[in-house]
């Protein structure tokens, strides 16, 4: 499978998110990384959350290119710290406009093996700590008029063998979002997803499979030839978190290349 680099095709759109505060979880690395950077390019205050000390390095290249950004070191897997960017957003600007919930985790087995450890961790991480994060910026956010954008996933719209987990706390994440947007349209706030597929990141190129998988279930979930970088999908998460998608809301956009098609 050959990866495409797209970054110089995807041009971004300086002054769109001029004074919108942006918070992104998981943004150390991969769709994260370049949602966060994407809105510092955009004009947005960028509020950068990662468990990973690498995120001070995104909140560097953002500065560096003349955006505005703070990093906050946080597991989301815990309460505390799935709110703590929220909180830092506040007492930094007082305000929150978008919200990006991007952190993740990933890892298969056969279903009859999941080890109790991963299940719990994967769960904790990819759902329950998505909606402390979101609960704690729902006021914020309805006084704004703010937007979010969850990271769902293709496993949470078709099957994805010994991804049970996985696919399990993305189409909780799916089935938020929809709520939400039903829940909050009426007090100004959008819930959107994206759905990846087909994605290069850090993430995905350090899964492990079991030994003995069946490959060839694969053609199903990824029938490209190519692999697209996590640029593709931040920008669509900037697409959805922006005011031309103000009439946008409860959607799922798949970032997949087509494998749904």
């Amino acid at each position: 499978m050959d990866t495409v680099d797209e970054n110089d095709d995807i041009p971004a759109h300086p002054g769109r998110f001029d004074g919108r505060i942006a918070v992104v979880t998981g943004a150390a690395s991969g769709i994260g990384r370049a949602t966060a950077i994407r809105l510092g390019t955009e004009g947005a205050a960028v509020i950068a959350a990662d468990i990973s000390d690498g995120v001070h390095g995104v909140v560097d290249e953002i500065r560096a290119a003349g955006g505005r950004a703070d990093a906050v070191l946080s597991d989301v897997s815990q309460r505390a710290g799935a709110e703590a960017p929220i909180d830092a957003a506040l007492e930094i600007h007082g305000r929150v406009d978008v919200l990006c919930n991007i952190a993740g985790v990933l890892a298969a087995a056969h279903s009859d093996q999941v080890p109790d450890e991963q299940w719990e961790r994967i769960i904790a991480i990819n759902l329950t700590g998505v909606f402390y994060t979101t609960r704690r910026a729902l006021p914020a956010l309805v006084e704004s008029k703010g937007s979010i954008v969850m990271a769902s996933s293709t496993s949470a719209l078709s099957g994805h063998p010994w991804m049970t987990a996985y696919s399990a706390s993305k189409g909780g994440v799916l089935a938020m979002t929809r709520t939400l947007a039903m829940e909050y349209a009426r007090r100004g706030v959008r819930v959107n997803a994206v759905a990846p597929g087909g994605i290069t990141t850090p993430m995905v190129g350090g899964l492990e499979l079991p030994d003995d998988v069946d490959f060839s279930l694969f053609d199903r979930i990824s029938p490209l030839d190519e692999f697209r970088g996590p640029e593709t999908v931040a920008s669509a998460i900037c697409f959805l978190a922006a005011p031309e998608a103000a009439h946008i809301n409860g959607e799922v956009l798949r970032v997949d290349g087509g494998t749904l098609a």
